[in-house]
């Protein structure tokens, strides 16, 4: 595999938007090595290498444990981070137009992330999530502060169905004047799903309606399930 900015152009990203567009979510090729996500993922018991830590069920959140990455981030983190970005951001501004919102987000990540922190949104999200048997996550929105991106991007770091089962990535969307619809995604190892943070536009009878959207992870039945999220916009 080539670099990380090389594996991210890799993807097809006319198809990948197409798919965002019709469900709300969508796989991205292959973004990191078997190797790296063991590095990544082993990563989590260095305390000293985050900001933060939750325990979801302390919260109800779920059950489970996650941890926020504190700057530097290890290098996988901060360049799919910045590659990502702007491969994000023509459906992020085409979203805004249907919607009649404002698209904010400049051309880079790093321009981006200076207006998060004059407007006071400085923690760092990147986000490393561990999940044992019998764990899972509570439906929810990473907001975090006014500003928002409105895609984000989790990384799968162990194989589905040999590390563990269950525990797919969930998504709800709750349509206008309709019943729910539901999307179910197992993580391939190295592979990131592109999804939603907070609502996505649907076309109605009256033109363009935002429908919002929350994610989660269903129960993990057996083994251990470890992801990394990538979010673009910091917290306050």
């Amino acid at each position: 595999m080539g670099g990380y900015a090389d594996r991210v152009a890799d993807g097809d990203w006319a198809a990948i938007g197409a798919e965002v567009d019709a469900y709300g979510c969508a796989l991205t090729p292959p973004l990191l090595t078997g190797e790296e996500c063991a590095e990544i993922a082993d990563l989590y018991d260095d305390a000293g290498r985050f900001r933060s830590t939750i325990d979801m069920e302390r919260y109800r959140f779920g059950a489970g444990q996650y941890r926020y990455f504190a700057e530097p981030f290890p290098e996988p983190v901060a360049a799919l981070r910045e590659a990502l970005y702007p491969r994000l951001l023509p459906i992020a501004r085409d979203w805004a137009a249907r919607l009649g919102r404002p698209a904010p987000w400049p051309g880079t990540l790093p321009e981006w992330l200076a207006l998060c922190h004059r407007a006071g949104q400085r923690k760092p999200t990147p986000i490393l999530l561990r999940y044992g048997r019998d764990d899972w996550n509570a439906l929810h929105r990473d907001l975090y502060g006014d500003l928002v991106f409105p895609l984000q991007v989790v990384i799968g770091l162990d194989e589905p169905g040999a590390d563990y089962t269950g525990g797919e990535f969930l998504m709800v969307e709750q349509r206008a004047r309709a019943q729910s619809r539901g999307t179910a995604t197992l993580l391939p190892r190295g592979r990131g799903l592109v999804f939603t943070t907070r609502d996505r536009p649907v076309r109605t009878r009256r033109g363009w309606s935002a429908s919002p959207v929350r994610h989660g992870v269903s129960v993990v039945r057996s083994g251990r399930r470890r992801t990394l999220g990538l979010v673009f916009h910091d917290a306050a």
